[in-house]
């Protein structure tokens, strides 16, 4: 801990004794010729740019400590998933015997000893095999624990078992604050897409580079040497890779987003290449903009307005839920809108938004609406309205730290419709595939609480709160409607 030694000292300098009639650092007429001042004020920064590297070096080796941890509940989830899984097959097998007449039937206080040592995350009866229930497990576990997605949980398990078993020698670097754990991703990134017998090479000659150059400089450096090593070409490593391409959205502040393109490297500079072109023709001088925005100006114009391949045309929108105060509607207000899956917007784009909206749905709370908020046991399937509801209200799948759009998520009975749920506003929540599947497979659990507050228990017994977008509790009691 003689890092943190070093921090405390640096907290407990008097700036002011230091300072000689100047700023601390800065060379005025009066310290300039003052040889020894300058020594001082040079050895107070070399101390303080030495705290901030030694707090560097920490979160490195904190880094490497989090990747054992990460690592070891992977290990524990697969270990006792197959240990259940074996349990399993032993039981099935001595009842088989003893069915057969070929062995006596065992103690059950002794059988009982035996197993006590394994419960399966899974429900029983799941359809999930051990290495499934332990894979969904673990992530869903660390995604809560950690505040992070389960793809960034996922992504971090698979580089917390490299760094333990593969690429050892990158932990001990990261452990020693030789490294940052963003070199270690790179590394691993480019590592990976080698033969497995290669990875060990590559590192042991990308590592000291890791060492000395800046991320950029050794993802650079990474790439040329993953290039050079890998026996395969990179026209069959292109057309492997093809298969990932994608487009993400990415909502950012103040009623902006980003919209990123995974594409093969020529389409990609094509795309950039047409928007540019574009761009550059609409300069002039009477022309405000810059070419920065002119670029997203035309790009938002041509794939907004512009003609696909298949035939889609001028004009077409997709469909957004744009929720608008009355009062900012009407000008008489600037309270923010609110729009699905994003946030708060300025009052002037809302404005904008209705004014070109083809009709509205008018969203209110019972009784004025008519919506049906319940239809109790007669029904599993949820209307039309009310699943309308829900998506507003929720906006993305509510497993916690979930962010997948509820439009495209499935509605869950939290009080399960086979345990006697009923189809009701404040007993449906919007949920992902995935995460439908991981609450039915395995033993997540869930109860929600008025305005749609859902409390989440993980198979460990931890907690987690997960709150909807919009809270949503109509005034009143509403009773189910009657069987008939």
């Amino acid at each position: 801990m003689e890092n943190l030694a070093d921090l405390s000292d640096i907290e407990d300098f008097d700036i002011e004794e230091l300072d000689d009639g100047g700023a601390l650092g800065v060379v005025t007429a009066d310290t300039s010729g003052d040889a020894a001042s300058l020594d001082r004020r040079m050895s107070v920064l070399a101390e303080l740019v030495s705290a901030a590297a030694a707090a560097d070096r920490l979160l490195a080796a904190a880094s490497a400590a989090r990747a054992e941890a990460v690592d070891e509940v992977r290990a524990w989830c697969l270990s006792n998933e197959l240990a259940v899984e074996r349990d399993r097959a032993r039981r099935t097998a001595r009842a088989e015997a003893v069915e057969q007449g070929l062995t006596p039937p065992a103690d059950s206080a002794a059988d009982s000893a035996v197993d006590s040592g394994s419960v399966s995350a899974g429900v029983a009866g799941s359809r999930w095999n051990a290495l499934e229930i332990a894979y969904r497990t673990a992530i869903s576990e660390l995604a809560c624990a950690l505040h992070i997605s389960q793809a960034s949980a996922s992504n971090l398990m698979a580089q917390s078992e490299a760094l333990t078993g593969t690429f050892t020698a990158s932990r001990n670097a990261l452990a020693a604050g030789q490294i940052s754990y963003a070199h270690v991703r790179v590394l691993i990134e480019h590592a990976n897409i080698l033969p497995t017998a290669a990875r060990a090479a590559f590192e042991a000659e990308m590592l000291p580079q890791a060492k000395r150059l800046t991320v950029p400089q050794f993802d650079r450096t990474a790439r040329r040497l993953r290039e050079k090593s890998h026996p395969e070409s990179i026209t069959v490593r292109r057309s492997k890779s093809q298969a990932d391409r994608t487009l993400m959205f990415e909502p950012a502040a103040d009623g902006m987003g980003w919209l990123h393109s995974y594409q093969q490297l020529p389409v990609a500079q094509a795309i950039f290449h047409r928007v540019n072109d574009m761009a550059a023709s609409l300069q002039g001088p009477d022309e405000h903009r810059t070419l920065a925005q002119l670029r997203a100006d035309a790009f938002a114009a041509l794939v907004v307005d512009g003609v696909t391949p298949a035939g889609l045309g001028r004009g077409i929108r997709a469909t957004v839920n744009v929720t608008v105060p009355v009062l900012t509607l009407l000008g008489r207000s600037d309270e923010p809108g609110h729009l699905e899956g994003c946030g708060p917007i300025d009052p002037e784009t809302a404005r904008e938004l209705a004014a070109g909206a083809p009709s509205f749905t008018r969203i209110l709370v019972h009784p004025e609406t008519g919506v049906m908020l319940s239809v109790g046991r007669d029904q599993y399937r949820v209307p039309k309205d009310l699943r309308r509801l829900l998506v507003i209200r929720d906006e993305t799948c509510r497993f916690a730290g979930c962010n997948r759009p509820a439009a495209r998520a499935e509605m869950d009975h939290s009080h399960e419709w086979q345990e006697d749920g009923i189809t009701r506003y404040d007993n449906l929540a919007s949920l992902c595939a995935p995460d439908h599947r991981l609450k039915t497979q395995t033993n997540w659990t869930v109860t929600q609480s008025p305005g749609g507050e859902l409390h989440w228990t993980a198979p460990s017994g931890l907690h987690y709160r997960s709150d909807p977008a919009i809270p949503f509790e109509p005034p009143g009691a509403v009773d189910d409607p009657p069987p008939f």
